[in-house]
């Protein structure tokens, strides 16, 4: 039974989730070999530096010589350069295969150009199949490359009333209050698992004392991100006094994980905790984001408070937003982010309403709206003005 190029691209996207967590900086991939209808060899992109999806496909191939008569089918297109593993473009014309289907092209300028030379050397290539969905798989991968930062993912919980917490000056004053169950915080540690770091501002770090690490998961733990403009942290800790954490007790600097920390002033980098110093002169996030790129961070989950979020928001410095809304009733607090958009999804989760937000299709949506409503208007005037001179 031979099945549509739509039928086999799926099965690539399928696989290639495969690689969630694992394969940043590189995208996930997924490849299918299909001769006279029937899949002879799959395979996925496993991890960073580990051989590529097109290699692990053929690699499962029983019988290497259907592959001259095989179609390949691969999300992204080939890649065309030597990196940690030879280019893919080379592999498949040293097996003759014929014909190769592609979901969408390389946005990485140096990997990108497999198209071409695939062509150049007589392989059929058919490109654009699922492409939408191709792309909204790799959109960390793609955000990195086109838009030159990382893509930004906004997390919080906020109780039925709209505050994100009790109000708390100090970190003697109160723990913070939990909104979410124990379902909820293992879904947001499987999140982090996923990206390749989490940004939380100094003042979480002051009072909420956070790891930022998988726990109630299994996977990497991400890079752990603060931002310390004003210099908080190393203010109160050379005035022990004044700080109700001793300095080895805030759990950000255990020096457990890979962490990074944006500060105003110099201070000596130390194992696993490297500082930047950032400029006086120029706004803080765009020194954030341009050094975040250039060390190949592809997404962060932010996990801050209210003020971090209305500045990303204010900003449009976002992607994506995970709310969740737990059932407590708080009456007065810190009130949660303004945050005037339309969910794109919604459903429960543990004891709590979750709300996924993106950005890029809340635009589109408005567009629509927009174009769908002056199309309305246009035609509700024509035909009012058809109908004044009917009555003329």
């Amino acid at each position: 039974m031979t099945f549509s190029h739509e039928f086999y691209m799926q099965r690539c996207l399928d696989l290639a989730r495969n690689g969630l967590g694992a394969v940043a900086p590189n995208p996930m991939v997924g490849a299918v070999i299909v001769h006279d209808g029937a899949i002879i060899g799959e395979g996925f992109h496993t991890g960073y530096g580990k051989p590529h999806a097109e290699v692990e496909a053929i690699k499962h191939v029983s019988n290497p010589l259907l592959l001259p008569e095989s179609t390949l089918y691969v999300n992204l297109e080939p890649c065309n350069h030597q990196g940690k593993t030879p280019p893919c473009t080379d592999l498949i014309l040293s097996h003759k295969i014929g014909k190769v289907v592609i979901g969408q092209a390389d946005t990485n300028s140096i990997a990108s150009g497999g198209i071409h030379r695939l062509r150049e050397n007589g392989v059929e290539v058919i490109t654009g199949i699922l492409e939408r969905k191709s792309r909204w798989l790799n959109h960390r991968f793609n955000t990195f490359h086109q838009q030159k930062r990382p893509w930004l993912i906004l997390k919080w919980a906020q109780s039925t009333d709209g505050f994100v917490d009790s109000l708390r000056d100090k970190p003697a004053n109160k723990k913070p209050t939990w909104i979410t169950d124990e379902t909820c915080r293992r879904l947001v540690h499987k999140w982090r698992s996923e990206e390749q770091a989490i940004l939380v501002g100094s003042q979480t770090v002051l009072l909420d004392n956070p790891e930022l690490n998988v726990r109630a998961w299994i996977g990497n733990n991400p890079l752990r991100i603060t931002i310390d403009r004003r210099s908080q942290l190393f203010e109160r800790f050379q005035n022990p006094s004044q700080n109700n954490f001793h300095p080895v007790t805030l759990r950000l600097l255990n020096h457990a994980q890979p962490t990074l920390i944006y500060t105003g002033a110099f201070h000596p980098d130390e194992p696993n905790l490297q500082f930047v110093r950032l400029s006086p002169e120029i706004p803080v996030w765009p020194q954030v984001l341009a050094d975040l790129h250039a060390r190949n961070i592809q997404s962060v989950l932010i996990e801050g408070g209210p003020t971090l979020f209305n500045t990303l928001i204010a900003g449009n410095l976002w992607d994506e937003a995970r709310v969740f809304i737990g059932p407590g009733w708080f009456g007065s607090g810190v009130k949660a982010p303004h945050f005037p958009f339309r969910a794109a999804e919604q459903s429960d989760f543990g004891n709590s309403k979750l709300f996924i937000f993106n950005r890029e299709e809340g635009e589109e949506r408005e567009e629509r709206e927009e174009r769908e409503e002056r199309e309305e208007r246009k035609e509700r005037e024509e035909r009012e003005e058809r109908e004044e001179r009917k009555e003329e």
